[in-house]
């Protein structure tokens, strides 16, 4: 495997065994996952629950072992060499690993020490970290008063305790409020800047467009489609029209007509919107509101856009990932 990936999996499968009615059952989380992540970008993983996205995540961090397949970490093969990949990857889960009972300072500390630090250079390392997440203020405070944006400080900051070469991040700022979550985008891309590759799981289009350098959507358990934001995007190959009706019945008899009219490249109900994905929608809003009007159906909001992430997890899910936050 190259030695400019930090992450190659080749055909991951993971499997569980589980008992239903009395009866043993497998469920296949993930299918067949194949990754190439490069040094010093920053990865986004976008799927609806269930997905396979934490699963995916907890293998590639040495807490679960896969089913079947080759994975290779910072050089290493995860079959043989778990110890030796985890002193190379930091892993920040959505519960995060802070003792609620120990000031921020001992916390990191102790994470410096488990990793064989000396007592001196954990705190000297602690000291640093502190500035350098801006914890100043509150590291010295028991991490169970700390607010939300915080606690996801600390959590990051634990681990990098030990400058791994690579992060991986379960869903980092979930709860956060807007100013925590800029901030943490921040702390993100300076991270990158220092050569951290990151690995990053969100539910948040926003994050994943400006963030990450490259993008794949997973669903059941299996990548269906990969490449950075843009590329994402264009892969529609359309302008988005958004028609929002009031009931749903006239949604449906609203999407047969423009359908049969129009053929466009893709179209969607959700609700009582319907959502058309055509080329030249500049050009066709106005014979389909002609169309609309003609059969007694009547609008009440309609908007025309560009192709966003979240048009592109419809698109390819045929659902929307704001129905499945976590």
């Amino acid at each position: 495997m190259s030695s400019q990936f930090v992450i190659e999996t080749h055909n991951l499968k993971k499997t569980f065994v589980s008992k239903v009615k009395g009866k043993q059952e497998e469920v296949k989380a993930v299918k067949g996952v194949n990754l190439a992540i490069k040094k010093g970008e920053i990865f986004g993983f976008l799927g609806p629950n269930g997905a396979g996205k934490s699963t995916t995540q907890k293998m590639l961090s040495t807490l679960l072992l896969p089913t079947s397949g080759e994975v290779t970490i910072a050089g290493f093969d995860l079959k043989t060499e778990q110890i030796q990949i985890r002193k190379n990857i930091g892993y920040v889960s959505q519960a995060g690993g802070t003792d609620a009972g120990a000031t921020g300072y001992e916390n990191l500390i102790l994470q410096a020490q488990l990793y064989g630090l000396t007592d001196d250079l954990a705190k000297k390392q602690a000291e640093e970290l502190v500035k350098r997440f801006q914890m100043v203020s509150f590291a010295g405070r028991p991490a169970a008063t700390y607010s939300g944006g915080q606690k996801r400080r600390l959590d990051v900051a634990l681990g990098m305790t030990h400058r791994p070469q690579l992060l991986l991040l379960d869903e980092p700022t979930t709860g956060l409020d807007p100013q925590s979550r800029v901030y943490m985008w921040e702390e993100i891309k300076k991270l990158k800047a220092d050569g951290v590759t990151i690995f990053l799981t969100t539910h948040y289009m926003d994050e994943a467009d400006k963030l990450c350098d490259t993008i794949a959507i997973i669903d059941n358990g299996q990548i269906i489609i990969e490449g950075t934001p843009l590329e994402l995007k264009n892969s529609i190959g359309a302008d988005i029209i958004v028609f929002g009706f009031s009931d749903q019945e006239i949604a449906l008899k609203s999407k047969n007509l423009l359908l049969a009219k129009f053929q466009p490249e893709k179209v969607n109900t959700e609700g009582n919107e319907v959502r058309l994905y055509i080329k030249n929608g500049d050009q066709i809003l106005p014979e389909a509101l002609r169309l609309l009007d003609a059969n007694h159906l009547t609008a009440q909001n309609i908007t025309l856009s560009k192709p966003s992430l979240d048009d592109v997890f419809l698109k390819y899910t045929g659902r929307s990932l704001r129905e499945d936050k976590i």
